[in-house]
């Protein structure tokens, strides 16, 4: 079965099993656990932040960045295909309790600065105000295009105008900063914020980091806390994720054959794709999603729905070019 659905089903490579095996390991709960803490400084030289704070996921680095930047009741204005609105299961209302107000981001997820100033709300008697921007990059809902830093921090700074801090969910911003040629930290300077995935194309079998200035970390670690991350000998964990982080490289292989699995599904009849950018794959079916994506596994392959007529494919570290040529005859015998 070649399994498409998305960069989080890899396998830990020997050497991140070797490396879990071998970590030095502490109470991370004390901040002694050696492995965890050379992680936090690994990604914040990589990312150029002043601290970063190891978490379970993605998802509670995003939940824990908005509960730190903001007072509960304020807005938060986010795109409105964006994963910390549409796929975390309302946690803004539930962890921070703020509102989201969304922007159509159009085709690249991004909000224009225009969109950001006239989303923005002063607090006064009647209205809480907005509390902070969220963008995210690559964005996983528009087929993972990898916005520029430019549009970053455009975006960016007409918060900051009005004094809006602004966090990325950079759930695969290496795949970002490969797509751009650029270092990730170039994609990080104009947000006061960052949450990366060590668990998605980096391969790593758990964990994200979320990363910002030392006393936004000193914040975010207690609700980590109370969110139920305090991790004790995390040093295994943190140890993949450190071979993880080094293999980042080779991403741009993962995006080429995303290119390659696009263009051998455009052939096929009754699909269409547009050239990704990154490592996912947006399918158009004439068929039902579900239907076209039943037969694929009836033929060896793994996908999403991710609406009625439209399904992603992800590629990953584990599938090489033999796997994308057999995932586009698996396509072709479903259709």
């Amino acid at each position: 079965m070649i399994d498409l659905r998305s960069d989080t089903v890899t396998r830990p490579s020997d050497a991140m099993r070797e490396a879990a095996r071998d970590a030095p390991v502490g109470d991370d709960v004390y901040r002694e656990d050696p492995t965890v803490n050379r992680l936090q400084d690994r990604v914040a030289d990589v990312l150029g932040t002043e601290a970063a704070l190891l978490v379970p996921s993605g998802t509670m680095g995003n939940q824990v960045a908005a509960r730190v930047h903001t007072e509960r009741g304020q807005e938060v204005l986010c795109e409105r295909e964006s994963h910390i609105y549409k796929w975390e299961l309302a946690g803004l209302a539930q962890h921070a309790e703020v509102q989201p107000r969304t922007i159509d981001g159009g085709d690249r997820g991004v909000p224009t600065p225009d969109q950001v100033r006239e989303g923005y709300v002063a607090a006064d008697g009647h209205r809480p105000g907005t509390g902070l921007l969220t963008l995210e990059n690559t964005h996983n809902s528009k087929g993972g295009v990898a916005i520029a830093p430019e549009r970053v921090a455009a975006a960016a700074a007409a918060a900051h105008e009005r004094d809006i801090p602004v966090h990325l969910d950079g759930a695969r911003l290496f795949n970002a900063a490969a797509a751009n040629g650029v270092p990730a930290s170039a994609l990080v300077e104009p947000v006061d914020t960052v949450m990366c995935c060590l668990s998605k194309g980096l391969g790593a079998p758990i964990g994200s980091v979320l990363a910002g200035p030392e006393p936004f970390v000193e914040d975010a670690r207690r609700v980590r806390k109370l969110l139920g991350g305090g991790m004790r000998q995390a040093g295994m964990l943190a140890a993949p994720g450190l071979e993880a982080l080094e293999s980042r490289e080779r991403l741009t292989e993962d995006h080429r054959r995303a290119t390659r699995l696009a263009e051998g599904l455009s052939r096929v009849e009754g699909l269409s794709t547009e050239e990704p950018e990154t490592n996912i794959v947006l399918v158009e079916t004439d068929r039902p999603a579900e239907a076209f994506l039943e037969g694929c596994e009836a033929a060896g392959l793994l996908g999403g729905a991710f609406d009625d007529h439209l399904v992603r494919f992800c590629t990953h570290r584990d599938v090489d070019d033999e796997d994308i040529d057999e995932a586009v005859a698996a396509a072709e015998r479903a259709v």
